[in-house]
This record gives structure tokens, sequence and C-alpha cells, in this order.
């Protein structure tokens, strides 16, 4: 297979700053991952004024000051993230953990308990790649299901990292035959519930005011196999630290609901509402999350 100058070059500054970051200490590493999303926010253009139109239609009370200083603060993190994300790559499980504190563990020992396998969801909010290394290492390892990047040069390192520790990556072609076998098996597999979505799983529900369609996978296995559904979140502490928040369980809708996946994909979504309304500069306002909407309802 072919691959084009863009993506070579695109791949030879990531695998650059992989370089750099690698001599680095940490912490001087993550203040150079600020510079670097610092950079993204001036270079993206059509990425800034997409996030921008996000934030206003999100928040309409807030001004275009405010609205530009969560972004600002949203591609920092975001370059972070990054920087972080490579140095998680060169760490053995005990230095990844000591940087990170655990919240809701007892959902978690509860839910592996039960048998039955369980689902976690995230949005693309905190730190969301590294959680899928920590988790690993502190509990189960996952089954995910990711998007496949158009640069194949990236996509292989990224899968690299993501399975070190044991992850398995699904594309989203036949992805449920793999979570269901894993769900059936005791296992642990991940979704993202804050992606656009157009095939024929899409359910739509209102996020952060508007209607979003949405995958409806991860209610779907849910009802089919009894595994619960717990929300996770890599939150940023200050210190290059992390906390792992591991939320109460989603309730399960009842059975008298008449459409009980709708119900279920929106109460996963209503969490990770919550959270972005809490720390809007941790969620990533920069992809088309509302395609063909226009207005809040």
């Amino acid at each position: 297979m072919r691959v084009s100058l863009r993506y070579r070059l695109e791949y030879a500054v990531v695998m650059t700053i992989r370089a750099v970051v690698r001599v680095l200490p940490r912490r001087v590493s993550l203040s150079f991952g600020t510079v670097v999303g610092g950079i993204f926010h001036l270079l993206h253009g059509r990425r800034r004024e997409l996030a921008m139109s996000n934030l206003r239609m999100t928040f309409p009370k807030r001004t275009d000051f405010e609205c530009r200083a969560i972004l600002r603060a949203t591609f920092a993190q975001l370059g972070r993230h990054c920087i972080d994300f490579l140095n998680f790559d060169a760490m053995e499980a005990d230095e990844m953990l000591k940087l990170v504190e655990f919240e809701g563990e007892e959902y978690v020992e509860n839910a592996i308990a039960q048998g039955r396998g369980v689902m976690y969801f995230a949005g693309h909010f905190g730190a969301w790649e590294l959680q899928i290394m920590v988790h690993a290492f502190r509990f189960q390892r996952i089954v995910m299901v990711a998007r496949t990047l158009d640069n194949p040069l990236l996509e292989t390192l990224i899968e690299r990292i993501r399975t070190r520790v044991g992850t398995q990556v699904l594309s989203r072609r036949g992805a449920v035959r793999g979570l269901l076998r894993a769900l059936k098996n005791g296992g642990s597999v991940g979704l993202m519930v804050d992606q656009h979505i157009q095939d024929r799983s899409a359910v739509q529900v209102n996020y952060l005011g508007r209607p979003a369609l949405t995958t409806s996978t991860i209610a779907s296995l849910a009802l089919r196999t009894g595994a619960p559904i717990i929300p996770v979140f890599a939150m940023p502490l200050p210190g290059g630290r992390y906390r792992m928040v591991y939320e109460k369980p989603i309730e399960v809708p009842c059975e008298e609901d008449d459409n009980r996946v709708r119900t279920y994909t929106q109460r996963c979504t209503d969490r990770l509402e919550a959270r972005v309304r809490r720390d809007p500069y941790l969620w990533l306002w920069m992809h088309r999350r509302w395609r063909g909407t226009t207005a809040p309802n």
C-alpha cells in the first residue's frame, strides 16, 4: 500500500516529538505538551472555528471571550494528553499506577463479580487514551471499538501502544460479534458514546441541548447479556497526576419501556453531559458531533 507524502510527514513529526519526549523529564514534557496544544490552536483554523461554534451553541449565555478561554484550555489539555500518551507507552505498570488515584473501584469489583462481563463507556474527555491503559493493569484488559485513522502509519503506532497492555482493538465493522464474545467470557468491553454515527445502530438522543445520533451498541448488548454499564473518566490533576473515576452503573430501563435501547443510551449520554458541563475544557469540541443540526432544542 502506497502512503502519501502528507501521511509520511505527519508520522515524521509525531516520531520526532516522541523522541524529544523520551529524553525530557515528564513534568517538562507536559509543559511541552501545553505548547504543542497552543500550536494546534493557532494552526487549525477550521477546527478552531468549528469548536467555537459548538461552544456558542452549548453555552449561549457565555461570552465569546469565555468560550475562547475554554477552547484554549481544551487545546492545551489535548496537547498534554497526546504527550502523556507517549510517556505512558514507556512506563511499566507500577510506574503508571503510581500516578493514578481511583474513585468508585467498588462498582467495578461488584460488576466483575457478577460474571456477566462489564461494559464501560467514555467520551473524548479528559485522558481517555490513558484510562484504557491504566484500567488494564488495575482490573481487566479491555476489548474496545475504535475508528481507524486515515493515516495508516499513525494508526499502526497508536494500535501498538494500545495493545501493549493487552487491549484488543476492534474496527467498527463487525465489532458486535467480538464484543459479545468478550462479554460471554466475563470480559470487559469499552465504547465511546460521543461520536456521530450513521449506521443502523444509531439512535437519536439529546446531547448538550441538541439532537445527536449515537451508537446504541452498548445499550443493546447490555440488555442482551445483562452486563452492567459503568461510566469511566480519567480526570487530570495538578502535578501530572490523574484520578480514574468509575461512576455508579447506569440504571437499566424497566421492561415496560417501549424503547429501552434509546432510554438506556440517553442515560449513558446524560452522564457524559454532566461531566462536560462541569469541566467543559476537558471535552474535545473540535469534531462534528452534531451534523445537520443548527439550533438548541
